[in-house]
This record gives C-alpha cells, structure tokens and sequence, in this order.
C-alpha cells in the first residue's frame, strides 16, 4: 500500500500534492511499469483523505499518461514512462559579490535624471491615454514619438527628417539587429579601429563578416575600406578617441559610400558638447540616400531607458515595411508617449542644457585636481570639449595591463585605450576616463592612492 506524508503547502491543493508523491515515485521506478495502484477508496483510507483526493490525483495522472484505467479492474502505471532517477540539482551558488570601487571610471551615470517631471508625464499619460496604451502599436513606433523626434533632429541636428522614416526600438543593440538583416549578412562591415567593442561583438553574432576601418587625426580614412560595403562610425564624437571628423573627412565618406554602400552614424554622446553646440549630423550632408542615423536615450537620460531610434533613407524605409514589417514595436506605448511630451514640451532641451553645466563643472574640477596633483608631470590631458570622457596619457614604463591592473588592486577602475583596439596588444599608455559616474567625494583620496602607486 502507498504510504505519503501529505503536507498542505500554501497554495498547493491536496490532491496536486498527493499526485506528486505517486507521479516522483513512477518517475523513479519505485512503481513500476504495470504495476497496479491501491483503489480509490483503500488509497483514502489508508491516507485519511477523501476519496474525491484521490480521484483528482488519479485523474491528473491519468490526463498526463503516467497511468492507464482499466474499467473495472482499477488503475496500473503505463510502461513508457519510467526514466531514471533525476539528478539532484546542484546546490545554489553564492552570488558574487559586486567589488566596491574607490574610483570607477568606466560607469555610465545616472545623475540629475528629471523624476518630478517623468512621473508627472507618466501620470498624465495614463489619464489622458486609458485603454489606448494596450493596443497593438505601430512597428516603426507611435506617431507623437516619431514627430517629436523628427523636431528634436530639426532644431538640434540640422536634420530634416520625416516621420515616417524614424524607426524606434528598444536599445541599439536591436536596431543594429535589424539592420544586418535588412542590409543583408553577404555584406562586409567595417567598424571604427579602435572602437566600442561591443558594435564588433553583435555583428559577429549576427553572421556577418566585421573588418577594421583604421584613423587618423580626422577620423576614418577613406581609403581603408575596400572591400566594405557598410561603414559604421561615429563622426561627431568617436568613442573613445573622442575624434570629431570634420566636414572635409565627412564628404570624402560620402563619395565612398555609392550604390549598394551604406554608412551607419552612430551619433551615440552627441548631446553633450561644451564648447559649442553640438555639430551638424552627416546625414544632413547625405543627398544620396545612403546615410542610416541613429541615436539613443540610454546616455542622455538613464542606462535603463532603453529607447533608441534610427532614421532610414526613404527607399531603405520602403524594403523594411516591406521584408520587415512584420516586427513589432519592442518599446512599450506607456514609455513612448511618456517620452514625447517630455520632448516636444522642450523639458528635454532644459535637461540636457542643466546636464551640460553639470558635466562640464566635474570635468573641469577632474581635470583641475588631475593638473594639480603631485605626479601631473607624468600625464597628458587629451580631450575635445565634448562627452564625457576624456584621455589621459600617462609617463609610465609599466605595459597597460600592468598599469591598469595596478590601478585595480588600489580600488580605480580603469580601462586604457589599447582595449578599444581589435588586436588589444599595443601598448599606448594611455587612458580612458569616464567621468559621467565617478563619486566626486572620492575624488582626493583616490588621487592620495595614485599618487603612491605614480
């Protein structure tokens, strides 16, 4: 006779417990193929429940097919469902613990992020919105958002852009996504060397052949990419050169850039530029056609807002509604309406106006500090007024991993320039100094720790 201790967890009915026990055993073999089950009510006897219990384990069993009925004769396990005893299950792991650092200079922050006015938007927008914001959205994304959009880049950029040609998704990772299959995986990307090496990771995983496009002081040189088809570049504020290609560089690319060839302008960081305002964007330059511009949110407001967009060509636009379109909108409705009020209410021309003065006071006082301190002699600012990060070039005999390393172990989180670059075994000396979510409070005594290493 089967013997369980039945234990009402919270949630779990009886019979779904009682169906369990019997189901592990049939799992394990401790009932074996075709061996009968104790009757209903001997079952309910012997376990002190209901026979309905029963019935409903019995019959939750016999739905799944680890038990057959036989009318009148009673109940036997099936002979196909044994399997082995399951592994245990491995115990869990202890989660790392997330290293506390004097000084990082790699993070992205999220300072000065506008919560009163958000919240308020998103209050008004859930009034105002109800019902519409559960409805199946548009793929390129609302049309509030994409007009907003489109006259942000007109007053901003330079741009005239329409609308309908503005695609949103969530991240630029998606978007890049889209474009390899929207441009084909037969085509040869060329990525900016040194560069953000994630850009060269997703199109790896994407399937397409990625190459190196090499610079110079005024940005890629032109005539490094034969044999690429689609050039992905930053050219108002590369990363992490900080490199702005000028007007001259800009119209060579384009000349490079002819039928069945793409640029991608990645204008990631733009927005944030102190000595002037930010540069026209190359594809106001592009009367062909062939310039794809895209641009996010992540750096401008908070790494967790995931809205990014790119502006197609037009014909560009008319083969993805038409080989794409399909995908839907990745962005939910709710962040989307939320966005263009908050754009085309001119809140976030006031949030990047307040963020700029903000940047530039740490910068200035980091540079300051940086000048000042005992081993300045050894360090070369190299910066363009622009983003926000800036390079250091450092007098030092040690290699960059040495360096770098070294940096670590004393609490400064730091990446050199040579990461940046594909083959990663130069030594440059040289690095790259994020300080968009540095704690400034920490800024002396981390220095106090340099100088001792320097």
């Amino acid at each position: 006779m089967l013997t369980y201790e039945l234990k009402k967890a919270p949630g779990v009915p009886l019979y779904e417990a009682l169906y369990r026990c019997i189901r592990e055993d049939i799992l394990c073999g401790t009932l074996g193929p075709g061996e009968k089950l104790p009757s209903k009510r001997a079952l309910a006897q012997n376990l002190e429940v209901s026979r309905i219990t029963v019935e409903a384990a019995y019959n939750q069993l016999l739905s799944e097919g680890y038990i057959r009925s036989r009318e009148k004769v009673g109940y036997f396990v099936e002979g196909t469902v044994r399997t082995a005893p399951p592994r245990p299950l491995p115990p869990p792991r202890e989660p790392e613990p997330q290293r506390s650092w004097l000084l990082d200079l790699t993070d992205n922050g999220t300072e000065g992020f506008p919560f009163s006015v958000w919240s308020r938007l998103q209050r008004e927008v859930m009034l105002d919105c109800g019902e519409a914001l559960l409805r199946p959205l548009p793929n390129r994304g609302i049309p509030e958002l994409r007009q907003a959009i489109a006259a942000h880049l007109a007053a901003f950029r330079g741009m005239r852009v329409e609308p309908e040609n503005i695609l949103i998704g969530a991240g630029t990772d998606f978007l890049y996504n889209l474009l390899i299959q929207l441009l084909g995986r037969e085509k040869v990307y060329a990525v900016e060397e040194p560069g953000y090496d994630k850009i060269r990771r997703i199109y790896a995983a994407g399937g397409v052949r990625c190459v190196s496009a090499p610079m110079d002081s005024r940005g890629v040189i032109p005539g490094s990419l034969a044999g690429a088809d689609v050039l992905h570049f930053s050219p108002s504020h590369h990363f992490p050169t900080g490199l702005v290609t000028p007007v001259t560089r800009r119209r060579e690319l384009l000349d490079w850039a002819g039928p069945g060839k793409w640029i991608i302008e990645d204008d990631y960081d733009s927005e944030f530029r102190f000595d002037a305002h930010p540069k026209p964007a190359m594809q106001s330059l592009d009367s062909a056609g062939r310039v794809i511009y895209m641009n996010t949110f992540t750096k401008s407001l908070a790494p967790s807002i995931r809205i990014s967009y790119m502006v197609l060509p037009p014909k560009l636009m008319e083969r993805f509604q038409q080989t794409l379109g399909f995908y839907s909108c990745t962005v939910p409705s709710f962040e989307q309406y939320t966005l263009a009020r908050f754009l085309s209410r001119g809140y976030f021309e006031k949030h990047i106006n307040r963020m700029r003065k903000f940047y530039k006071n740490r910068r200035n006082r980091l540079i300051g500090l940086l000048e000042g301190c005992g081993f300045s002699r050894r360090l070369t600012i190299l910066e363009q007024d622009a983003g926000l990060h800036f390079l250091v070039k450092v007098n030092t005999a040690l290699t960059d991993r040495e360096l770098t390393e070294g940096l670590a172990r004393a609490g400064v989180r730091v990446r050199a320039l040579s990461e940046y670059y594909h083959d990663g075994s130069l030594d440059l000396h040289c690095l790259v100094v994020n300080y968009s979510g540095l704690k400034e409070d920490r800024l002396e005594k981390a220095l106090g720790v340099l100088e001792e290493i320097m």
